[in-house]
């Protein structure tokens, strides 16, 4: 086994005696590195550096707490351990040094198997630290990679959660005669609502808590529950009995009978609590005429009140099995008439100004 090269330290005294009398104690064990002075020290570190630096504290031109103050400020010496040598016995001193950044101090005239000893130490401890921020690396590294690694997971599982929501949604849309375009299409309106509202500075407080991408997920659930609703009403070509209607109706409270048995109790994500309310109030009507609460005005929920154009204005421009599509200005017309009484006055101006952030997803004239 090769036998590793002795480590290096460095002796700085303006004493002479000193340096020999310390090399000689230190050469069994190390390699030394003399230096006469301050100066000398700077010098030799240009081009060598040692793992520890035995430092006189009375030396002239520069002492050495002037000297220790120049090792801190270089980047590339200022994590070299440094031992004070002295021969004054004053605890003032000893602190100012140690506040410098000092290690330890050695008082002389020294005691050879003592200095080996506490450089031995220093040294032993330095290694430690070595290890120890080696391995809080090394932690760090496998943390941050953890992190990717989740991050990557999360994404494929929402991105698979996503999948299984739009297929879900479109099977439920399916059975009235839609396709999941019309899924596709709600979200995309909804997304150009929201960025409106949120542009033109309005509802502030509301809009800034709100997860945009959870919650353009989450409306895709918006008519789940006509999953229940019988095919001969879903897909009747003409006007419903009030009978029927009245079945009709009743996709909202088990759309919301569904969401509920999916919520924690205690903390429900925020994706279900979007969709709770795109299921629960989306046939709301400002005038209070809608379904299934017969709610009014701001008593609807917000996100409810822009589901809800959302909604009619996409029924409007497809084709269903009791009606034909409408152009886009024909739409517009009629929601329009409805501003105040079906639709949230503000959210109709905001329409009405805006026509082409609809008009441009449903591609209709």
């Amino acid at each position: 086994m090769e036998k590793s090269s002795p480590r290096l330290i460095m002796l700085v005294d303006d004493s002479g005696t000193n340096l020999l009398a310390g090399k000689a104690a230190l050469s069994e064990n190390y390699k030394v590195l003399t230096a006469g002075s301050a100066a000398n020290m700077l010098q030799i570190l240009e081009w060598s550096k040692p793992e520890l630096i035995l430092l006189d504290v009375d030396m002239p031109e520069m002492d050495g707490f002037e000297a220790i103050k120049n090792l801190k400020q270089r980047p590339e010496t200022r994590d070299i351990p440094v031992i004070f040598l002295t021969a004054i016995s004053d605890s003032a001193n000893e602190l100012k040094g140690l506040e410098l950044g000092a290690v330890d101090y050695i008082a002389k005239p020294f005691s050879p198997p003592l200095l080996c000893k506490r450089v031995e130490l220093h040294l032993l401890l330095e290694e430690q630290k070595h290890i120890l921020e080696k391995q809080k690396n090394e932690l760090q590294n496998y943390n941050d990679n953890l992190q990717c690694m989740v991050e990557e997971k999360t994404k494929t599982i929402l991105k698979l959660q996503n999948k299984l929501l739009a297929a879900m949604a479109e099977m439920v849309e399916g059975r009235d005669g839609t396709t999941g375009d019309h899924i596709a299409r709600t979200q995309q309106y909804l997304r150009a609502l929201v960025s409106a509202v949120i542009k033109i500075g309005i509802w502030t407080e509301e809009t800034s808590e709100w997860d945009i991408e959870l919650l353009c997920q989450s409306c895709q659930l918006h008519d789940i529950g006509k999953v229940a609703i019988s095919d001969s009403i879903l897909k009747k070509p003409g006007k419903l009995t009030p009978e029927e209607f009245s079945e009709m109706q009743r996709h909202v409270t088990i759309g919301v009978d569904f969401i509920e048995r999916l919520e924690d109790s205690e903390d429900s994500s925020a994706f279900l609590r979007y969709a709770k309310i795109f299921v629960k109030f989306h046939h709301e009507k400002w005038d209070g005429s809608g379904y299934p609460y017969g709610l009014a005005g701001e008593d609807i929920p917000l996100l409810g009140r822009m589901m809800a154009l959302v909604d009619v204005y996409d029924a409007l421009t497809s084709e269903r099995p009791y009606k034909k599509a409408f152009s886009h200005s024909e739409a517009e017309k009629i929601i329009m008439e409805s501003k105040g009484t079906h639709f949230d006055p503000v959210l109709i101006s905001l329409f009405e100004k805006k026509p082409e952030m609809f008009r441009q997803i449903a591609d209709v004239q």
